[in-house]
């Protein structure tokens, strides 16, 4: 059937209504916390949060929730507290999943390495980064705000609405890291990649907050959430991603 309103702009171009743009190419984000006033809080289930109207609606309708507005000054001004704990996502390659060591200060990022070497700024890119060698170490430097500690970034689709475009899971997850070049390893390997991650095919993955609970030796409870990110296998329709955007 064809649309009657395909033809309502063209004697008024100047009114029609702008697409929105985004500052990046990712439709929207999801996030395993929130700020409860200046409090963080740590989530159960996945929020997701996005600047498009029709994004938020598919993503409540998938893994349920409200589209609400919410407090910032960024883009993505809608969010959606789900009700879902997993989802199945798709990863196009092992390239997609970054990661590297940040710290920011009041004026911004002031330390930016791999863990050995500077990233950022370009001066400094290369040079040794001067951080400890031992992982725990690190996390020590980290926890008191003297090192940076992981910025991870996977970027995805969602397998039951690739349509919508790619989203973006950011995390400062020590246990992520642990883990990750497991997590690429295994996008390499079930996509087919050749040894420097090319060529492969798109997979299909779980992108989870898991819940983690025990008792010390000490005696003392301890309880946290961790992201995990499981791969599945092959994307069927993997051919069809770029045209999904």
């Amino acid at each position: 059937m064809a649309n009657n309103l395909a033809k309502i702009w063209e004697t008024d171009p100047e009114a029609k209504p702008k697409q929105r743009q985004f500052s990046d190419d990712f439709v929207g984000r999801f996030r395993s916390g929130r700020l409860v006033g200046k409090q963080p809080e740590s989530l159960n289930e996945w929020r997701v949060t996005t600047g498009d109207p029709t994004t938020a609606a598919r993503v409540a309708e998938l893994m349920g929730g409200v589209a609400e507005e919410w407090d910032t000054d960024k883009e993505d001004n809608l969010e959606v507290l789900t009700n879902a704990s997993s989802v199945d996502i798709v990863i196009e390659n092992s390239s997609k999943i970054d990661a590297s060591m940040k710290l920011f200060g009041m004026s911004g990022l002031v330390h930016h390495c791999d863990g050995v070497e500077f990233l950022s700024p370009d001066e400094d890119k290369g040079q040794k980064c001067g951080c400890p060698s031992a992982f725990q170490d690190r996390k020590d430097r980290a926890k008191s705000g003297r090192g940076p500690k992981p910025s991870v970034d996977i970027q995805f689709k969602l397998a039951a609405a690739p349509e919508l475009g790619i989203f973006r899971f950011n995390s400062g997850s020590w246990e992520l890291v642990k883990v990750l070049h497991t997590i690429i390893s295994d996008v390499d390997t079930t996509g087919g990649a050749d040894d420097e991650g090319k060529g492969g095919k798109a997979v299909r993955a779980t992108l989870s907050i898991e819940r983690v609970e025990y008792t010390t030796k000490a005696g003392r409870d301890v309880a946290y959430n961790k992201p995990v990110v499981k791969v599945t296998g092959v994307y069927e329709a993997a051919a069809d991603l770029s045209k999904a955007a």
